[in-house]
C-alpha cells in the first residue's frame, strides 16, 4: 500500500504563512502526497507551485462551521475551482441537520456538488463529534443523495476529530462506492491505519510527512 496516496497534507491554521504554505507544498511534491489541503486564499499559490505535479489542490468551504448560505458556499467552490483547486471539502449545515430541516441541508450540498461539477471532487465535511449516531447516518445518507463523492469525519476545529467507530459506521451507511475520508487527531501510522481499516480512503492530517516515514516501521 502506498499510504502517501490516501493522505491530504493539510494545513488550515488561520496565522499560516505563505512560506509555510511553500514548504506544505515541497513537502506533498517529496512524498507524492495526494493533494495538500489549504484555505481558499492560499489556492491559486498551491496550484502554481504543484502544477507540474500530479499532486492535487484541495480547499474547504463554509469552514470551520457551515454555517454560511448555501449560495456563499457555492461562490467559494466556483471561486476555488478558478484559482485551481480540484478538490473541495464543505461543511454541512450542522445547525439545520441538529434542527431536523434536511431539506436545507441536502439543498446546501447540492449547491457546491452542482458548483463543482464536472470540476473538482467534493468531499462533505459532517463534523462527527457534535453529531448522534443517527445524525450521522442521516448526513451520510443525504451526501449521497445530492451526489457528493465522500463523506468526511471532522474539520479539526471542533470538539473532537475522527474516531474508528465514527469511520465505521459512515462506511456501513454509505456502502463501497463513496469516499470516506477521516481527518481530525490523525497524527501517527497507527493512526492512519486503524482508520483505513475501519473503511477510510483519504486521511486529512498535518503530521502526514511523520505517517510516511512510520508506516513501514
Amino acid at each position: 500500500m502506498d499510504i502517501a496516496k490516501y493522505i491530504d497534507h493539510t494545513l488550515l491554521k488561520a496565522d499560516a504563512t505563505k512560506s509555510q504554505i511553500e514548504t506544505l507544498c515541497e513537502e506533498a511534491k517529496d512524498y507524492r502526497f495526494c493533494s495538500v489541503c489549504v484555505n481558499p486564499t492560499w489556492v491559486s499559490l498551491a496550484a502554481n507551485l504543484l502544477k507540474e505535479t500530479d499532486v492535487k489542490v484541495c480547499t474547504v468551504i463554509g469552514f470551520p462551521l457551515g454555517a454560511t448560505t448555501a449560495e456563499s458556499k457555492a461562490f467559494e467552490t466556483v471561486n476555488a475551482i478558478h484559482n485551481g483547486a480540484k478538490e473541495i471539502d464543505m461543511v454541512i449545515n450542522i445547525g439545520a441537520l441538529r434542527g431536523g430541516d434536511l431539506e436545507t441541508v441536502k439543498k446546501d450540498i447540492e449547491a457546491v456538488v452542482n458548483a463543482a461539477k464536472n470540476q473538482a471532487i467534493v468531499k462533505i465535511i459532517i463534523e462527527t463529534s457534535l453529531l448522534t449516531d443517527e445524525e450521522i447516518v442521516t448526513a451520510c445518507r443525504l451526501s449521497v443523495e445530492a451526489g457528493a463523492d465522500f463523506v468526511k469525519t471532522s474539520t479539526g476545529f471542533s470538539t473532537g476529530g475522527a474516531t474508528v467507530r465514527d469511520i465505521k459506521l459512515m462506511r456501513q451507511t454509505v456502502g463501497p462506492n463513496i469516499g470516506v475520508k477521516a481527518s481530525g487527531g490523525v497524527r501517527t501510522a497507527s493512526d492512519a491505519k486503524a482508520m483505513i481499516e475501519a473503511g477510510a480512503t483519504r486521511i486529512g492530517a498535518s503530521s502526514g510527512v511523520n505517517i510516511v516515514k512510520d508506516w513501514d516501521k
